[in-house]
């Protein structure tokens, strides 16, 4: 009999991809389907949900041929998924009443507005380590059961089921068996109390969202279901399931106190575990859990960086660089200490910031100053607000921080070897730079693997990950206090209240 391999399924936002790993962490085999974005009004984003199961059931079978092998081969499957979109469904039917509404969805700005004007975030946030705020899902969920005919009713009295998109995806492939979630995805719902690991009586009356519509909360590793039959062949644990940025924290192997990671795609997700403490956050961060092991909760500080990637992007689109690898080049051209300064709100600034209203500028722009200038201030941009959360997470939690903390790198931007240095010369930490990018999928065959037994403990499943790259600050530290002094000038004179 061949080695037992892991299947897992990683369910984006624009796309569905499956992955089949073998146990020392390699990708043996891939799949993925585009998955289409709906856009009904101005601020509303949805999804097919009948869409990404079919999609998902599409991949899984790929993936295992891609890699030459069959579904007898898999041991298990992880999943991963898009933390805050939700999907409301017919019990009876398995139909969605309704497209899901995507995290990026704003179609709740007003209720979350009114809440807050209320004075009820602080409460939320003590019991659920979040802001009140669209992104989450709630407030989405108490739309779909206000707005599709019928649905509060039905819901309360048991005829419909809710979820994200784990809890969708488990609760297909197990033929209906399974209504369940992990406990990061239930810990980004508002509707969560992170201390207690329970769904909150106080947060279901405030966001009113019933009790019965809601999937049982699990570890992350553990038995979820079993997969039916006809949909792969034969039955399949299910025994591991994390959000996408929680997975890519296990994926990178981040599982002790002090250790984080970066994920550079568009924006930058960066999240710091916290060990059994969960912090209040002084900036606004977002206080989550990082996973839940044998009853156990971990927990992490987590920040978002609104323009990361998006500014070579703009480099590219708006100044006529010819890609990111001409805009690299460039950057590496520019002069030292040239003092231009690039703040990148497009569209505001995020953590540790908060200012929606801030506006993009560029400065300290000299004669001799020309595009390599700019495109170096643009990657300089992504270390600074990297720097600026880091410096706030060592604030709210200075206990998870020791000697040789180190940040370990995802996403397109950490293909770069240079970008890395730079990261670390910016930020004064050490940098790894994973070998193996997938690093979200490869999280949830690492749960799976430590829920179907494959592996002995969490320790043992970080230890399979790929080899990384580190790089090491070089610049001393007088010199990296001058570029955070300028950045820092430059954006309290983009703040909307400065």
């Amino acid at each position: 009999m061949s080695a037992p391999l892991i299947l897992a399924l990683d369910q984006g936002t624009t796309s569905t991809r499956a992955i089949l790993f073998d146990l020392a962490g390699k990708a043996l085999g891939e799949a993925a389907e585009p998955l289409a974005q709906h856009y009904p009004a101005d601020g509303w984003v949805e999804h097919d949900a009948t869409e990404i199961f079919q999609a998902a059931l599409k991949v899984m079978r790929r993936a295992v041929a891609a890699a030459g092998h069959s579904l007898e081969d898999v041991a298990t499957i992880g999943i991963t998924n898009q933390r805050e979109t939700i999907v409301l469904w017919d019990r009876t039917t398995g139909e969605p009443v309704h497209r899901a509404v995507v995290w990026q969805d704003r179609r709740t700005a007003a209720v979350c507005e009114g809440l807050r004007a209320q004075g009820a975030e602080d409460r939320v946030t003590d019991i659920t380590g979040l802001l009140i705020d669209p992104y989450f899902s709630g407030t989405k969920l108490a739309w779909l059961l206000d707005h599709v005919p019928d649905a509060r009713r039905r819901a309360e009295a048991g005829e419909l089921l809710a979820g994200t998109i784990d809890t969708w995806l488990i609760w297909k492939l197990t033929g209906g068996a399974s209504h369940v979630t992990d406990a990061t995805n239930a810990s980004r719902t508002l509707l969560f109390d992170i201390h207690a690991q329970t769904w909150s009586a106080p947060m279901l009356e405030l966001f009113q969202v019933p009790r019965a519509v809601l999937p049982e909360v699990r570890d992350c590793a553990g038995l979820f279901g079993q997969t039916v039959p006809e949909l792969l062949g034969r039955s399949i644990p299910i025994c591991g399931v994390a959000g996408d940025q929680q997975a890519a924290l296990m994926g990178q192997g981040c599982i002790a106190p002090g250790q984080m990671k970066a994920t550079y795609g568009t924006g930058c997700f960066l999240l710091v575990n916290t060990g059994a403490a969960a912090p209040r956050s002084r900036a606004r961060l977002l206080t989550t859990v990082a996973a839940r092991i044998n009853g156990q909760t971990t927990y992490a500080l987590e920040g978002a960086i609104f323009i990361a990637g998006a500014a070579i992007g703009w480099l590219v689109e708006g100044l006529g660089v010819e890609g990111p690898a001409q805009a690299e080049a460039l950057a590496r051209q520019a002069r030292p200490g040239n003092g231009v300064v690039l703040v990148p709100a497009f569209t505001g600034l995020g953590a540790p910031w908060w200012d929606a209203e801030a506006r993009g500028a560029l400065m300290g722009l000299t004669r001799d100053a020309g595009l390599a200038e700019i495109a170096l201030a643009a990657y300089d941009a992504c270390a600074y607000q990297t720097a600026d959360l880091i410096e706030a997470m060592m604030s709210d939690a200075p206990e998870a921080f020791g000697a040789g903390s180190e940040l370990r790198i995802d996403g397109g931007m950490s293909r770069s070897p240079w970008f890395a240095q730079r990261l670390a010369d910016l930020t004064g930490q050490r940098v790894a730079r994973a070998s193996y990018e997938e690093t979200t999928a490869l999280g949830a065959a690492l749960f799976a693997g430590v829920g179907a037994g494959l592996y002995a403990d969490v320790a043992a499943a970080a230890a399979a990950r790929p080899t990384t790259e580190a790089a090491d600050p070089t610049l001393v530290p007088a010199e990296r206090q001058v570029g955070q002094s300028r950045w820092r000038d430059a954006v309290r004179r983009v703040l909307s209240h400065a």
